[in-house]
């Protein structure tokens, strides 16, 4: 047993005595005395007392002023029993000293054995208080130190995550490529196909202007929708913002489209593989829906591969439309494969997630979700495993006003008013040739250069009316060619040719010492679009000089 340390203040020598003798008899305390109650603070700092015996009426300072600086003097929670010891037996009194912090009263005379019970009483109380103390404190540090722990397994699994995330960003960006890849290779299936068709069998196919426009109208639509395979790493799940702009569109004609841009898939690759896919249209007649006709097309183009997939035996796909009240169409794709299991049917839609082989990316019905969202549209699938597959997409009728369809008049330079001499500068001979055909077809007069630094040199020849140019140029870029012209020529319209459009665009802002900025592949009506509007700011810019 640790032996307990006891204070004595009491002004009278006999009393200081005594008390010493009863506490000593036990051989259980160490004690120290002061007849002198101003020496008490420097005595609990010195002996740190276990317990304090306190007299109350003392000369200099009473009891109950010692009982003040105690308060004062002790930091929070630190128990220190004091039990005081006064001939005062009045009720008041023993109020006041037991408001004023002591812990218990004892009147005198008083007895030896009731001194020390009280006593042992106040030491316990101060034990398991210690002990308390000593738990907590325990507690506090185990707790201290778990959070450490937890803190450095956070950390250590934050680091993890981070590499797991990296990993899953390198692999999905393998998944994309791959199936931007197959998404391409299908459509140039398409591309391909037909223009073998009209290569071999020119004269005849050719005859037939009917034949021959569709095969070409076909061939630029997969040419388009090929252009917006690209633009899906970038639109993948992206939310609609104010910059789309969704037009009227015939769905029944939509899907006519896409059962034969897939026709290939179908038709031909089935065949080679011993089956045989029947394709059939249920068009009804429909209000227009608002929406990209490239991304629609991905979407039923997406959903009629994977129900080629799912009958690898063969079986039918039916292409429906019909009317749901007066604000929704939907649209229906069917098939009589091998359907999908619960888990299967309710994981589809999540991205990377796919049950087929061969390097697919699992990205197609994701995407094909994510579109639909974008045009506030819904999508449901009702299959049963060896029952079929089919998918219900609704979108909202186009509320708007018929859209005109604007010709760009092409015509002996009318557009402008007059025939243009252009500067193009491209290094790719080919996009170089069809940019200067689309402008010599309109009458305008075309100077051609393959890098920067070349295209400058022949503008300083002078005479041109407006610059059409790449961005990636040798010697020279063509944005800092376009900054070196306006510098010579404040006024030059300059328009910027680029497969980087999209993200330049996304800054909303133009590149400096450009205009216009015009996406590849280029089709001739956005080329016109964009001539008429930099003539048209170069003109007002002119007049307000």
């Amino acid at each position: 047993m640790p032996i307990s340390k006891i204070l004595i203040i009491d002004d009278e020598e006999a009393n200081v005595a005594l008390l010493t003798a009863i506490l000593h008899h036990t051989q259980e305390y160490q004690t120290r005395s002061t007849q002198d109650p101003r020496e008490a603070m420097r005595l609990v700092r010195e002996f740190e007392p276990d317990l304090i015996l306190l007299d109350l009426n003392m000369p200099f300072l009473t009891g109950f002023d010692v009982l003040d600086q105690l308060r004062a003097a002790l930091p929070p929670g630190v128990y220190l029993p004091v039990l005081v010891l006064t001939a005062d037996v009045a009720q008041e009194t023993k109020r006041r000293a037991l408001a004023g912090g002591a812990h218990d009263f004892l009147t005198k005379p008083f007895g030896n054995q009731e001194v020390l019970l009280r006593c042992r009483n106040l030491l316990h109380t101060r034990a398991l208080h210690q002990a308390l103390q000593r738990q907590n404190a325990a507690l506090e540090e185990t707790v201290r130190q778990r959070t450490r722990d937890l803190e450095q397994t956070l950390a250590e699994l934050r680091a993890t995550q981070g590499q797991q995330v990296q990993q899953e960003r390198l692999r999905a960006l393998g998944e994309m490529s791959s199936g931007v890849a197959h998404d391409f290779n299908n459509q140039l299936t398409v591309l391909v196909g037909y223009t073998e068709l009209l290569l071999l069998n020119d004269a005849q196919i050719l005859k037939n202007k009917a034949v021959a426009t569709h095969y070409l109208q076909t061939i630029r639509t997969a040419a388009h929708d090929s252009a917006a395979v690209v633009g899906r790493l970038r639109e993948f799940y992206r939310q609609r913002d104010a910059e789309d702009v969704f037009l009227p569109l015939d769905l029944s004609r939509l899907l006519q489209e896409a059962a034969t841009l897939t026709q290939p898939k179908w038709r031909t690759q089935a065949r080679a593989a011993g089956c045989k896919v029947n394709v059939r249209l249920d068009l009804g007649t429909l209000p227009d829906v608002a929406g990209n006709a490239a991304e629609l097309r991905e979407v039923v183009t997406s959903l009629i591969f994977n129900a080629v997939d799912a009958m690898p035996q063969g079986g039918d796909i039916t292409l429906r439309t019909r009317r749901v009240g007066e604000g929704e169409v939907y649209f229906e794709v069917a098939d009589t494969g091998i359907g999908m299991t619960e888990e299967v049917r309710r994981r589809c839609l999540e991205p990377f997630f796919t049950t087929k082989d061969g390097g697919r990316s699992g990205l197609g019905l994701s995407v094909v979700y994510g579109i639909v969202k974008r045009h506030e549209g819904a999508l449901d699938i009702l299959t049963e495993l060896g029952g079929g597959t089919t998918v219900t997409v609704r979108l909202p009728v186009f509320q708007g006003q018929p859209a005109l369809e604007k010709s760009p008049q092409v015509a002996g330079g009318s557009g402008f008013g007059r025939p243009l001499k252009v500067l193009v500068v491209e290094d790719d001979p080919s996009v170089r040739e069809v940019v200067s055909e689309f402008l010599r077809r309109d009458d305008h007069t075309v100077s051609t250069a393959e890098s920067g630094r070349e295209g400058l040199e022949k503008f300083g020849a002078g005479g041109f009316d407006l610059v059409v140019t790449d961005l990636a140029l040798e010697e020279m870029s063509g944005q800092q060619m376009a900054a070196e012209i306006k510098a010579r020529q404040a006024d030059m319209p300059v328009i910027l040719l680029t497969g980087f459009a999209d993200t330049l665009l996304a800054s909303g802002e133009k590149p400096a010492g450009i205009d216009a900025v015009l996406r590849k592949p280029l089709v001739p009506a956005d080329l016109w679009r964009a001539m008429a509007e930099v003539m048209a700011g170069s003109a007002a810019e002119t007049a307000a000089s």
